[in-house]
């Protein structure tokens, strides 16, 4: 007699794995949910035999293969295999079942309800590919994927391809392997955007199709990262990369981009499954959809992200204590990064406009060039003290070309304004809060020299 035990989600949620040395691995369990065709269909001849026997036989040896792997949990699902059709009218659509639960130590319990399936029904793919949403308990560190095997195509008028891009996007599976059994090519077709499909046209093939897919579901592929210059050369590197999946957004690998000490970018180890959004967190970021890792060589993804430094200097010395700049793309209002004076930061290549958080402001655009330091520089500041008979309304205005632009309004419960300002010629306009009448109004023109302080009295 034997007996099953299956952990309860909770548990399931809190699995990790056991090294050889028992000790606990941060790698993630990787859980298989095998779904297979019982339709009728699959009674057919299919080269040395019959389909069920075929299917049965060779995907018992992967499930044995399998068994006692400390970073695997298997299910089993099967459809078609309970109501048989007795017209194209009078068949069940919701007929799939999840025969076999996650657990561990179940191979032997799988295999005996694999052999057991005896073809019946119709095939309603799109429902079984909906109901494996919940076969999957919740898991905080598990790689989620279904293997599909059949022999035809949807006969429920679901949508197979819908189903299958709503569960990646939720983040509840990844990109789904399907295996075909002798399908014509317009059936093939069909497949193509449910998953990673791969047709067995022979038994051998299907043998080995299963052995490929097991191998991409277990393993991981090498991937090089090339951030190119101007030139087309991979030069660029000390930067952050993201790695997000494409349907589900669900962030997986954060990387230091490094060249080795043979001059060429580091080689990563990625998941091979699904797509990927990379995201290259240079200034202004650069962003790459729909990467698709090609499992078992070595995968080169090629990005351009030229660069170049922008220095902000001031001359001698300066009293500010932070001066910052807002910088951003030019013709963009969008703020790209705020860079303190005296730092140089890396942009990509292009054209920028500069806003200096001084007094008064400066503004200025700037071409950031390849490989190359950029230098903007401003003038030391001097410093204005501004001393008023009483509380009141006192502006200062930048005076230009027979013109007041309004910089700075002193505090109203101020008499006296100690203020860091850029070299030019200013006036303050003031009246003091108990005059009740404009003609009170008094003004004083002054200017600003660097390195130099200057005493205003009103």
């Amino acid at each position: 007699m034997m007996f099953l035990l299956f952990p309860s989600q909770q548990a399931l949620s809190q699995i990790s794995v056991k090294r050889a040395n028992g000790t606990e691995s941060d790698e993630p369990i990787t859980r298989i949910l095998f779904v297979f065709d019982g339709s009728q269909s699959m009674f057919g001849r299919w080269k040395s035999g019959m389909k069920i026997k075929i299917a049965q036989r060779l995907l018992g040896e992967v499930i044995d293969s399998l068994s006692g792997r400390p970073d695997i949990m298997m299910a089993f699902r099967a459809y078609g295999h309970q109501s048989p059709v007795i017209s194209r009218a009078q068949r069940d659509c919701e007929d799939s079942k999840l025969e076999v639960p996650f657990g561990t130590g179940n191979a032997d319990f799988i295999l005996k309800k694999l052999n057991e399936i005896v073809p019946k029904g119709t095939t309603p793919i799109a429902y079984s590919l909906g109901q494996s949403a919940n076969d999957f308990p919740p898991c905080d560190n598990c790689r989620n994927i279904i293997i599909l095997i059949t022999d035809g195509i949807e006969e429920c008028d679901g949508d197979p391809c819908a189903v299958s891009w709503a569960l990646q996007k939720k983040g509840i599976v990844l990109k789904p392997f399907v295996i075909g059994m002798g399908l014509s090519e317009d059936v093939m077709k069909q497949f193509e955007c449910v998953g990673n499909f791969y047709d067995a046209s022979d038994e051998a093939v299907f043998k080995n199709v299963l052995n490929i897919v097991i191998s991409q579901a277990m393993n991981t592929t090498s991937v090089q990262v090339n951030l190119l210059d101007q030139s087309g050369q991979p030069s660029e590197t000390d930067v952050n990369m993201t790695f997000y999946e494409q349907f589900s957004g669900a962030m997986k690998y954060n990387y230091v981009h490094t060249i080795n000490h043979r001059g060429n970018p580091d080689t990563l180890m990625i998941d091979p499954i699904g797509q990927y959004r990379m995201v290259v967190h240079t200034i202004p970021p650069v962003t790459l959809d729909s990467i698709e890792m090609t499992p078992g060589i070595h995968n080169i993804i090629a990005v351009d992200a030229p660069q170049g430094q922008l220095f902000l200097q001031m001359q001698g010395r300066s009293d500010y204590k932070r001066l910052q700049c807002i910088v951003r793309q030019h013709g963009k209002m969008e703020t790209l990064n705020v860079q303190e004076f005296n730092t140089s930061t890396k942009y990509i290549v292009g054209k920028y406009d500069l806003e200096v958080l001084s007094l008064p402001r400066l503004k200025f655009s700037v071409d950031v060039q390849q490989s190359h330091t950029n230098t903007v520089q401003i003038p030391q500041p001097g410093i204005a003290t501004i001393l008023l008979m009483a509380k009141g309304r006192a502006d200062i205005f930048l005076e230009k070309d027979n013109q007041l632009e309004l910089i700075y309004t002193l505090p109203s419960n101020s008499t006296r304004e100690t203020l860091v300002m850029q070299p030019g010629h200013y006036r303050v306009i003031y009246r003091a809060a108990k005059s009740r009448e404009s003609l009170y109004t008094v003004e004083k023109p002054f200017k600003v020299a660097s390195g130099s302080s200057v005493q205003i009295r009103l």
